[in-house]
């Protein structure tokens, strides 16, 4: 068999195209990889595993496998906090009328953490009383509480659209640790959870 120039140029079109087909292979391969989402966790714990991308990015939605729960997003506060604070008598004003202003910083601290986090994070505000007076008028008394911390946030710039109506629970929840007149069953409750966007 004689080997012209012709066949040299289809032997190396040839050569050409199948190392194409070879590198795009290995480009679809590494691009498959990268995009692949797999279990993070044991087999053995499948109530421990989220779907994860190679780069470990968690799964968002809500669908997918019975076992595999999507990954939860991470929170910048915790869903719930207390704060003792405290008024002036029968006034309600954030920072004006606190008589404990220390307790400011808890507060400010907080919001400065909702405003930085990724997501946005719904704020309700609870107010609680101690045993002292009726129950309509604790009931008043937190409600009071909770809308002058509500104020407070709007006022430091968090938006009020994820803020809930001032809520209270008055004498209704106190705290058993403590005497049902003990000064910290007066306190504020901040509960935050992560809202869809």
């Amino acid at each position: 068999m004689f080997i012209t120039p012709k066949s040299f140029r289809h032997a190396a079109v040839a050569c050409t195209a199948a190392a194409a087909l070879v590198l795009g292979s290995a480009a679809s391969a590494q691009d498959q990889e990268e995009n692949y989402w797999y279990a993070a966790g044991g087999k053995n714990f499948p109530d421990g595993q989220l779907w994860a991308t190679s780069y470990g990015e968690c799964w968002q939605s809500a669908g997918g496998p019975d076992n595999l729960p999507p990954c939860e997003r991470e929170m910048a506060v915790p869903p719930e906090i207390s704060v003792q604070l405290l008024f002036e008598f029968d006034k309600y004003q954030v920072p004006e009328t606190v008589v404990n202003r220390s307790v400011l910083d808890e507060i400010d601290d907080y919001i400065a953490k909702v405003q930085a986090s990724p997501y946005d994070e719904y704020i309700t505000v609870v107010g609680h009383t101690d045993a002292k007076g009726s129950d309509a008028y604790n009931m008043t008394l937190g409600r009071q509480r909770a809308n002058a911390v509500r104020d407070y946030f709007i006022a430091q710039g968090y938006p009020e659209r994820l803020l809930g109506p001032a809520e209270s629970a008055g004498k209704r929840d106190l705290l058993p640790q403590y005497d049902p007149y003990a000064l910290e069953q007066r306190r504020v409750v901040l509960r935050s959870e992560v809202v869809d966007q």
